[in-house]
């Protein structure tokens, strides 16, 4: 009885998410209407929020007698640059800078939930279109290191017979990329719902920094780690 229960709050939370109107903003254009997602809206207020945070602890840096706050900054950029360098390689070490800007905006975007924003993450248009930039990036690392030629030879690398092998894999990892970061937010999401259903006063609020702390960061670290671990490949 309450596992049927259970089953059905969830194809009714999935329905709602994945079927709601996710237009925020209706702009007229021409004879029709130009919409703008809520997805969008919050990734401009995610930005603003970043932009101000750098230029509020970014004020006042100098080169000689730092302060504190600056060295505090520097050695947290020195320590998450060294982390992602490792997976990285040393070929592929001047990527760094894009690795890490696409960290600290998905962990901010995963944890925005903390704020009453729903997390940017959760819309399946911002996860492709991540998985696909991430993509290109490693193909075009691939290209730069390998030129044009021994890009093309390595899909029939180890031998021929693994071609079609290794030019389905091209598609798949954004695919898998993309799924994995929007499954796990909204499986959070889900989740968090039905606790809220059965014990809204309390037990909500440990499981909410778990969900939105922990696991969006631990999502963000996985997208960027496979990631690197894909630019470290094509590289070498």
């Amino acid at each position: 009885m309450l596992l049927g229960v259970l089953n059905m709050n969830i194809k009714e939370l999935l329905k709602e998410i994945l079927l709601k109107d996710k237009a925020f903003i209706h702009l007229p254009f021409g004879n029709g209407k130009y919409d703008i997602y809520e997805s969008v809206v919050v990734m401009w207020i995610i930005m603003a929020i970043l932009f101000i945070a750098l230029l509020i602890l970014t004020r006042d840096f100098k080169v000689h007698n730092i302060s504190k706050r600056q060295a505090a900054i520097e050695s947290f950029v020195v320590w998450i640059r060294k982390i992602i360098g490792g997976s990285l390689g040393e070929k592929g070490e001047r990527y760094t800078d894009y690795i890490v800007s696409i960290l600290i905006f998905l962990g901010a975007a995963n944890m925005i939930g903390l704020l009453g924003f729903i997390p940017p993450t959760m819309d399946i248009n911002v996860t492709a279109a991540l998985a696909f930039m991430s993509i290109v990036l490693v193909e075009v690392a691939a290209i730069r290191e390998k030129g044009a030629k021994g890009w093309l030879k390595g899909f029939a690398k180890p031998m021929a017979i693994v071609l079609p092998m290794n030019i389905m894999e091209l598609a798949i990892r954004p695919l898998s990329l993309c799924m994995r970061l929007f499954g796990n937010i909204i499986g959070a999401t889900v989740i968090m719902e039905l606790i809220k259903m059965v014990l809204p006063a309390v037990l909500p609020v440990p499981f909410c920094l778990y969900f939105d702390i922990f696991d969006g960061l631990i999502q963000a670290y996985v997208f960027v780690f496979l990631t690197s671990l894909y630019i470290n490949e094509a590289v070498e």
